[in-house]
């Protein structure tokens, strides 16, 4: 694949990275296009926003989720839009199964979504860490004490753990930026194999870590630090 069609990955926040993957995941672009058809349906009876007819339109049993052949959502949470009779309306069933605020996005879109069109619903909170988690440093804190030299001393003790951990060779925490390249290397195994070309046998085993994220493991990008350029 063309280097110069990843070019954005250089800048790319964290909100939009989980987008990249989901857009290459073949269930969500088969469920959008079921969406859109629907959708566009809608806006021919009943007007496009805002001079839409909504009093018709929300009388259409079309204008609700689930999409046609699927089942409900096994626990819609309480912050869906709702209709008649307080049935979820389609595009936030959408939203709610993907794991996302707003209108459904096109996954063919050429350019990664701003701020204002995706909004991401809180990732599933992560099971506790074990006691003997090598990222872990428990440090008590005596509020009989005065706190300035208890903190200095915290400081000291972080620092030299962070140092211990390089010399022992372990990985730093997996941030957006030490994982951008490769994350900008599995969404090109991910368009390759779409686009009918061969991958490797070495490569093989980064597209199925790929196929992990795309289809399941998106959120959990969520919950890494972004310190990426915010884009307008």
């Amino acid at each position: 694949m063309d280097a110069d069609a990843y070019a954005c990955c250089a800048v790319l926040t964290r909100d939009q990275w989980a987008w990249e993957f989901l857009r290459r995941n073949r269930d969500y672009q088969a469920d959008y296009r079921r969406f859109i058809t629907l959708w566009r349906a809608l806006e021919t009876d009943y007007g496009t926003p805002p001079n839409r007819d909504f009093q018709r339109w929300k009388q259409d049993p079309r204008a609700y989720g689930p999409l046609p052949g699927e089942a409900e959502l096994a626990a819609p949470s309480g912050d869906l839009c709702l209709g008649e009779d307080d049935r979820v309306l389609l595009e936030c069933w959408i939203g709610a199964k993907w794991g996302f605020y707003k209108f459904p996005l096109d996954p063919q879109r050429g350019t990664p979504p701003g701020p204002d069109e995706l909004s991401w619903r809180p990732p599933p909170v992560p099971g506790p860490r074990g006691a003997d988690d090598a990222y872990r440093l428990d440090i008590p804190f005596d509020l009989s004490l005065p706190l300035p030299p208890q903190l200095e001393a915290a400081r000291f003790r972080l620092a030299s753990r962070a140092a211990e951990l390089r010399r022992q060779g372990v990985a730093a925490p997996m941030t957006v930026e030490n994982q951008r390249a490769r994350w900008t290397r599995m969404l090109r195994l991910l368009d390759a194999e779409a686009a009918g070309e061969a991958v490797t046998e070495t490569d093989a085993l980064l597209l199925r870590e790929a196929k992990a994220v795309a289809y399941g493991g998106y959120p959990d990008i969520l919950r890494l630090a972004d310190s990426s350029p915010r884009q307008a």
